[in-house]
């Protein structure tokens, strides 16, 4: 489909920045492998990971989560505010207002708030999961809101956030081909949602899978349930590593679409840890009991606690 109508069925959590992540061809299975090529694959799919994590609406300059309970709620940076923002912005700059038709939002007059370059004072925040999601700048913060099962919240952001400006480089195992595996899709006789666990507590993760993918390493056979996220395939999935290399609650994956055979490549080279190993104001999945592998899988990117923000107020 298109990619506007691809992302209307991407998990919010999955849209754009990370569309990119997964360019990079993988040669179809019957090529001949190329170990170099390989390599400059790998290492330019690195690239792109890094810049999408940079842009100004990746994930690295997420300063807070706030979900919002029915009523109104004044914010700013002032410690008497029910929301209080961390970074440059005035002390009262309005309410949120959370209601039967979602989030709106007033500003405090004489504060300059800009929707699309223009002051707005008064206006209803659509959220991520909406058809034109609302997105506004104060200084040098940006908000928006957020819809999650039901519940509602507001993201933060600051545009200066000096985290950001001295992030990286991300660490990563050496890479080896023998994590690039064959795998073959096996269908459900109908996709079913599937159900997991997310960091917010009593928030859960329902996207739809297509069946499992059963796979090899080193001669042991291991399956993964796999989530439908546009024309691919995408997994949360944990290992053995996660107890001391990576990310505890897992790492994520894409696959690019079985072919007629249900075949696909699963390049664990390219698994990377969730938003989440950033910040605290992401929603992410964690890797269900189904999708832990009983295996060190040392391919892909490894967690380090001195790429994790933490605002300070």
């Amino acid at each position: 489909g298109t990619l506007s109508s691809m992302k209307k069925r991407l998990p919010v959590w999955l849209s754009a920045p990370f569309v990119l992540l997964v360019a990079g061809a993988c040669s179809p299975s019957g090529a001949e492998f190329d170990p170099v090529a390989y390599e400059n694959e790998v290492l330019e799919w690195r690239e792109y990971r890094l810049n999408q994590l940079l842009h100004p609406q990746g994930y690295l300059n997420q300063t807070g989560l706030y979900w919002l309970q029915p009523g109104r709620h004044s914010f700013g940076t002032g410690p008497d505010n029910d929301i209080v923002f961390a970074g440059d912005g005035a002390e009262h700059i309005g309410e949120f207002i959370l209601d039967a038709n979602g989030v709106s939002m007033q500003i405090a007059p004489g504060v300059e708030v800009l929707h699309q370059g223009m002051p707005v004072d008064n206006i209803a925040m659509v959220p991520d999961t909406g058809e034109n999601p609302v997105s506004v700048t104060h200084r040098t913060l940006g908000w928006t809101a957020v819809e999650r099962e039901g519940r509602y919240g507001i993201r933060l952001r600051d545009f200066e956030l000096a985290f950001v400006k001295t992030f990286g480089p991300l660490r990563y195992f050496d890479i080896n081909p023998d994590f690039r595996v064959p795998a073959r899709l096996r269908r459900y006789p109908q996709p079913i949602i599937a159900s997991g666990d997310t960091v917010i507590e009593g928030l859960e993760y329902r996207p739809e899978s297509p069946g499992k993918v059963e796979f090899e390493i080193d001669g042991q056979p291991f399956e993964l349930e796999a989530f439908t996220v546009g024309e691919r395939l995408f997994y949360v999935f944990g290992d053995d590593t996660n107890r001391d290399m990576t990310y505890g609650a897992g790492r994520f994956l894409y696959s690019e679409a079985p072919d007629e055979d249900g075949l696909t490549i699963l390049d664990f080279n390219k698994s990377y840890s969730p938003p989440c190993a950033f910040n605290d104001y992401s929603t992410c999945p964690i890797a269900s009991p189904r999708n832990r592998l009983n295996i060190r899988i040392e391919a892909g990117e490894i967690y380090d606690a001195a790429l994790h923000y933490t605002a300070e107020l």
